[in-house]
């Protein structure tokens, strides 16, 4: 994504977790900075990290940190706080890594077309969120290719067509109920011979019938692979932050059967317990590459695990 100058997106950062900020951190902080370190703290701290859906494997180590931790008699608000983002930090820097389907950081190697599968549950944030990367990926001067692979979903292509035309995309569908795999295997063979640098392809998140919709995906994957074994080149799950420990579901259910390769959390900014990215980044194989919390184009970015950590405990830059 763009890089965006650093104060401007942690302040928005910071804004988009601000419920959970203070979900996470208004109690303990004040137990932390009215008593010296004491094992009633601790059990404070542990209530609350899960409530705030760390999970309980994160928690136990976030609290094992601070008790070994030795605070002064009288602790300040921010030497907590920094100890907090700390533990939440070391928690998720294992489980960072970067989206770079131009290969400007040597991690797509320069292959092209490159291809991205979209895949998540329906109202997820997976159509909204291919329509940021594809704006900011033509913002950059890159030909862009935006398939419509949910065809079961009018409404889904519709919305997909309106943001490739604010990105100056290419636009691929077809009808109705048209077979998304044919669609996919077409639309990359097309893009190979036009010299698009990047092609996305939403799919469909019905999860009514698990089994046919895992069918449905495989049998994508299986196509582009026809045209380049290594197709896809990336697999996005996006997931959305506002079901909380459900997330955690979606994951086991896309990230083993589709061969995810990364994650995208959306709407932090509208949920009080974003600490849910610890235990669904901790239970996947695949790292956290991009979150959203907003719906502007800039509010899709990069994921920093240290920025994020000290967002969601509340401290400033």
């Amino acid at each position: 994504m763009t890089d965006t100058p650093k104060k401007g997106w942690f302040q928005r950062l910071s804004a988009g977790l601000a419920r959970s900020s203070q979900q996470m951190t208004e109690t303990v902080v004040g137990a932390f900075v009215k008593e010296p370190l004491s094992e009633a703290a601790l059990d404070r701290l542990e209530e609350h990290l899960l409530e705030s859906d760390l999970g309980p494997a994160a928690t136990d180590r976030i609290v094992a940190r601070f008790r070994d931790l030795r605070f002064g008699k009288v602790s300040d608000e921010r030497e907590v706080k920094e100890a907090l983002a700390e533990a939440v930090a070391a928690e998720l820097l294992p489980r960072q890594a970067v989206f770079d389907p131009l290969g400007l950081e040597g991690v797509g190697g320069g292959i092209k077309p490159f291809v991205v599968l979209f895949v998540g549950v329906n109202g997820s944030g997976k159509t909204t969120t291919l329509g940021k990367i594809a704006a900011d990926l033509t913002a950059r001067g890159a030909k862009v290719m935006i398939v419509a692979g949910d065809t079961f979903r009018a409404a889904a292509r519709e919305q997909l067509k309106v943001w490739s035309e604010r990105a100056g995309a290419h636009f691929e569908s077809r009808r109705d109920g048209a077979d998304p795999a044919g669609l996919a295997f077409d639309a990359y063979t097309k893009a190979r011979e036009e010299g698009f640098d990047v092609v996305l392809i939403d799919t469909a998140g019905r999860l009514q019938n698990k089994s046919a919709l895992m069918d449905e995906l495989l049998k994508i994957v299986r196509v582009l692979k026809k045209i380049d074994p290594d197709a896809p080149h990336e697999t996005l799950l996006v997931l959305d932050a506002t079901v909380g420990r459900n997330a955690l579901a979606q994951e086991q259910i896309f990230g083993r059967a589709a061969f995810v390769s990364g994650l995208v959390m959306t709407k932090l900014d509208g949920t009080a317990r974003g600490g849910v990215l610890v235990p669904v980044a901790q239970a996947s194989d695949a790292p956290i590459k991009l979150i959203g919390v907003g719906e502007g184009i800039d509010d899709l970015q990069p994921f920093d695990a240290r920025a994020f950590s000290r967002s969601l405990v509340g401290l400033e830059d």
